[in-house]
């Protein structure tokens, strides 16, 4: 026989629907922060550096299992935040408290060619102090809370990577062209070429030489844009010839402001050679090596800052000069595909292992954000589109 409840035993309260209501916004959030901690964090494209394989207003998401998640650096922080609290410049973490990093198992390492997020490591040369901003990159943040910026990995750690007449090459053979990568070229053509002509054909960025007597029913134009897209402007009659140029003769003739390592003369047509560290690399630290892994060393090297010291190419730490130095950690060479609009490891140099977010795969909403009307807003065949 079953018992009985006495008529005096405590009845369990009912939840009122505003305790409802915010248990369930608990759970969202705590749900929310942990799928984009360990699975996938959603980014939007703000800038023209990876043109065209990602555009303005593209909504991407990236995969945190690919390279293995990080355990977080900060937990004092405002769920679902990054550096500030939304529509505010007020600081969404406090540093009271700082947890050493590790990364969770990943199922594959950061490959050549892959599309990668990764918090910017910034150039100690930066002047800008300004916190909120986050100018400085390293400078203000904890490594999990620094900008993310999105390129294409170009060369992993161990690669050599140079740069000649705009051609990559790594290790000596010249590299993998991404499929959507922009080239200036020369552009002959018999016919007049409007603003029109270049907007059908997908071209935003062009300009006209100036005329050439010799040849008056000639017209030269400058191009920027993807072979893909050179070779349709080659089936119009037209079009009589297209052939990539460079913007420099040489990197002694032409040094480009900028460009890392800042002490040798460089621009982004003809650049290094200069190998990506690798974990468990030694180095002699003669003056040409202080030049181009200094900053690595004192910055992002998992050494006290404080204590490491670069001056007349030379580097002491605690006081103690070195001669040669081992790396901790592997490092990566990134570049963007829209590469002439592209603020990249050329420079302001390698991005170490720990700063690697993850693994860039597809997108799955894009807005234009100067649309022609309001029935061209959504790009519908960038929907669900992956990344390659």
């Amino acid at each position: 026989m079953n018992p009985t409840p006495s008529a005096t035993a405590p009845q369990k309260k009912k939840k009122s629907a505003f305790r409802e209501w915010i248990d369930s916004i608990v759970f969202a959030v705590v749900a929310a922060t942990f799928i984009r901690w360990l699975f996938f964090t959603p980014y939007v494209i703000p800038s023209s550096s990876m043109e065209k394989t990602l555009l303005v207003g593209d909504f991407i998401f990236v995969s945190n299992l690919h390279y293995g998640a990080r355990t977080p650096v900060t937990p004092l922080q405002v769920p679902l935040t990054h550096q500030t609290i939304w529509g505010t410049r007020i600081p969404s973490f406090s540093t009271l408290i700082q947890l050493p990093m590790y990364r969770l198992p990943g199922f594959t390492d950061v490959k050549r060619n892959d599309v990668v997020v990764f918090n910017y490591p910034g150039d100690p040369d930066e002047p800008f102090e300004d916190v909120i901003r986050g100018d400085g990159g390293y400078k203000h943040f904890p490594v999990d809370l620094r900008n993310n910026f999105i390129k294409r990995c170009i060369g992993v750690s161990g690669d050599v990577i140079e740069i000649k007449n705009a051609v990559v090459y790594v290790n000596g053979q010249p590299g993998a062209v991404p499929p959507h990568a922009e080239f200036y070229y020369r552009l002959e053509s018999s016919d007049a070429l409007d603003d029109r002509f270049f907007e059908n054909e997908d071209i935003q960025d062009h300009g006209a030489y100036p005329a050439d007597s010799s040849k008056p029913n000639l017209f030269l134009y400058q191009i920027r844009t993807t072979p893909e897209i050179v070779e349709g402007l080659k089936k119009h009659d037209f079009i009589k010839n297209i052939a990539q140029v460079t913007r420099y003769a040489s990197a002694a003739s032409s040094p480009e402001m900028g460009i890392f390592p800042a002490a040798i003369k460089q621009n982004q047509e003809f650049w290094g050679p200069l190998q990506v560290p690798k974990k468990g690399w030694t180095i002699q630290l003669d003056s040409a090596n202080v030049a181009k892994y200094g900053n690595a060393i004192k910055y992002f090297d998992h050494n006290d800052t404080e204590k490491v010291i670069i001056a007349n190419g030379k580097i002491s730490i605690d006081g103690k000069p070195l001669n040669s130095y081992t790396f901790k950690q592997d490092y990566y060479f990134m570049m963007g595909d829209n590469r002439y609009e592209s603020a990249d490891s050329r420079f302001w140099g390698f991005v170490p292992e720990d700063h690697i977010v993850g693994k860039a795969i597809f997108t799955w909403m894009s807005i234009d954000p100067n649309p022609k009307s309001f029935l061209h807003k959504i790009r519908w065949n960038r929907l669900l589109r992956p990344i390659n």
